[in-house]
């Protein structure tokens, strides 16, 4: 059965209590965060629309594979059609209701901060050894994360080789970072890559080459429901 995004805001609010239980501090300020994108976004842009609905889910997927909301995942469809005018006004709600900001603006900041010095540890390259290995710019599917002196850092999992990253960029990888919009936002498709994956049973990034490019595609399928 589908389930329109303005469904899924209610069923967030309905559940907030056993989501922020579920998701734990990290993972609801994160939820937050996009919820509150989503709450800012301007009705007329719908790719900001459904970059803000898919950074909801992609924050959801953490839930145990039983709990309602993240069951109701599978049904929810992001095309066009099914993103009324009121979407951005449910998401304005929901912010009144769950209980992330009684953490304090600078409680979630300190939080979100966390969250991505933990995705800049992951091995990655300078932008210096990309070009010594290629004459044109990095395809923009690459994920780039600016560190804290502004510098591109680029994960290395994305490329062939390993840790190292001594090869390419691996095509299943670019693939799969266009579904996630890592253009766009390369936090959200970075840390789909290296965060607990309930159905992967580990972070996808640790998969590539042990499972199928397929398997890994389809995962990252699911999420975006094939219509980005």
């Amino acid at each position: 059965m589908s389930t329109a995004p303005q469904d899924l805001m209610a069923l967030i609010h309905e559940h907030a209590d056993s989501i922020r239980a579920g998701l734990g501090p990290e993972g609801f300020a994160v939820l937050h965060t996009r919820v509150l994108e989503l709450a800012q976004a301007r009705q007329s842009d719908t790719r900001a629309v459904r970059r803000a609905l898919q950074g909801v889910r992609l924050t959801l997927l953490r839930l145990p594979l039983d709990h309602p909301v993240r069951q109701s995942l599978d049904g929810t469809r992001l095309a066009g059609s099914t993103l009324t005018a009121d979407i951005t006004l449910r998401a304005q709600e929901l912010l009144a209701w769950i209980d992330a900001p009684r953490l304090g603006a600078e409680a979630t900041h300190d939080i979100i901060a966390s969250a991505r010095r933990r995705l800049l540890a992951a091995p990655a390259l300078e932008r210096r050894h990309l070009g010594a290995r290629q004459s044109e710019p990095p395809p923009r599917e690459l994920i780039a994360l600016a560190d804290a002196e502004g510098e591109r850092r680029y994960p290395a999992f994305q490329f062939d080789g390993g840790p190292a990253g001594t090869g390419g960029p691996l095509p299943v990888v670019l693939r799969i970072n266009r579904m996630l919009l890592a253009d766009i936002d390369p936090w959200g498709a970075c840390d789909w890559w290296l965060s607990g994956n309930r159905e992967l049973g580990a972070p996808p990034a640790a998969l590539l080459g042990a499972l199928s490019d397929d398997v890994l595609t389809g995962a990252a399928h699911a999420l975006a429901e094939g219509e980005l």
